[in-house]
């Protein structure tokens, strides 16, 4: 049996807008010869040479395997059965699939438009996933046109991304002032460095346990975990994760204590879904998406969510756009519909030392000071 030949779709940036769905450089020479007749005739048509068109065609026909053209000297160039039938099944995609192409060329050209308006900015974030990021997102295109461009990833991958140069911000998440030692400072301390780096004020959020409605095992506690509840935990890099190692500790466990404690999920959405399935008593999550899937909630910790960005960064047009969005009322007042969510400082820079207390700089000064001459 031959082997199936590969779709690949691709398009492009014009001035003019041609009709006729997707376009495919061989369909529109087949079209040709069989609509003029010849070859020559074809490559009048499309404003390319005989040479050329001669040699795609036998160029399509070497990598499909099929002849395509009747080579019949002094007839009429005319397309094999084979030819024929690749014209037929153009057609007949093209007709099923029509409103799902004009689709796609309307949402192209509307992301393509943002690109061709210099109104519009666009910032690219990596950060842990929030629910209220997802509104942020809709709210900075809507009141600012600001574009986020937002991708959902670990905490400690977020950051990373951010000092490897493939986004503009990151989005990260801890306790209030988390205490040197933690699980926190082990995490973010080696990624974040004052004078290089400037966290800036989102929100504050309650996270806690997802359980099914009515807390039918009446977990009260991280510690209530260990009578047996199936967990579902968070993936490594994540600040959730995080957060589930500091409990684990606080409560004085160790991970086989916790039953599903190796199994981990992409996102608070995963965990709570495995949740109402019943696949798992109870997980991580923030309040939020907890209760929108109608679970019962057991709040745990208060944490504040910040952005990050490189203080080389901090004036460009995107990142002051993003802090008035943040600091104005109408954002924080659509931030508390959100379940247990509050703003924190939206739009504030703060200082990452007094955020998250691990560097002692007069140490580092008398380290660093030169030796009197």
């Amino acid at each position: 049996m031959r082997a199936m030949h590969k779709i690949e779709l691709s398009y492009a940036l014009t001035r003019l807008r041609r009709d006729g769905g997707i376009r495919n450089p061989l369909i529109e020479l087949l079209q040709a010869v069989r609509r003029e007749g010849s070859i020559s005739g074809a490559a009048r048509a499309l404003g390319q040479s005989y040479r050329h068109v001669w040699g795609e065609l036998k160029r399509w026909e070497t990598e499909l395997g099929h002849g395509l053209i009747v080579w019949d000297k002094g007839q009429p160039a005319r397309l094999t059965a084979f030819g024929e039938k690749l014209l037929w099944a153009e057609r007949q995609a093209q007709a099923r699939l029509a409103p799902q192409i004009e689709a796609l060329h309307a949402d192209l050209e509307r992301a393509f438009a943002v690109a061709f308006d210099d109104a519009t900015q666009v910032l690219t974030l990596y950060a842990s996933h929030d629910d209220a990021l997802a509104l942020l997102r809709e709210h900075a295109a809507g009141s600012a046109r600001l574009h986020l461009d937002i991708r959902f990833t670990g905490s400690v991958d977020a950051i990373a991304a951010l000092n490897e140069g493939r986004c503009t911000m990151a989005g990260f998440h801890t306790p209030p002032r988390p205490a040197p030692g933690s699980a926190f400072e082990r995490a973010y301390h080696p990624l974040l460095q004052p004078g290089l780096h400037k966290i800036i004020g989102f929100a504050r959020r309650s996270q806690g346990l997802a359980v099914a409605p009515g807390n039918p095992l009446g977990l009260a506690s991280f510690a209530n975990l260990s009578r047996g509840a199936r967990f579902v935990n968070r993936a490594l890099g994540s600040g959730t994760r995080l957060l589930a190692e500091e409990l684990l500790a606080g409560a004085g466990l160790a991970p086989v204590a916790i039953e599903g404690w190796n199994r981990v999920e992409p996102s608070h959405a995963a965990v709570a879904q495995a949740v109402a399935s019943g696949s798992a008593d109870a997980g991580l999550v923030i309040e939020a998406t907890a209760r929108a899937r109608g679970l019962d909630f057991v709040p745990l910790v208060e944490e504040d969510y910040y952005l990050v960005c490189l203080k080389s960064l901090l004036e460009d047009t995107p990142v002051q756009g993003l802090r008035q969005v943040l600091a104005a009322p109408a954002w924080q007042g659509l931030l508390r519909t959100l379940p247990g969510y509050e703003p924190l400082r939206s739009g504030e820079v703060l200082s990452l030392s007094e955020q998250l207390p691990w560097w002692r700089y007069a140490r580092a000064k008398r380290k660093s000071a030169p030796a009197p001459g």
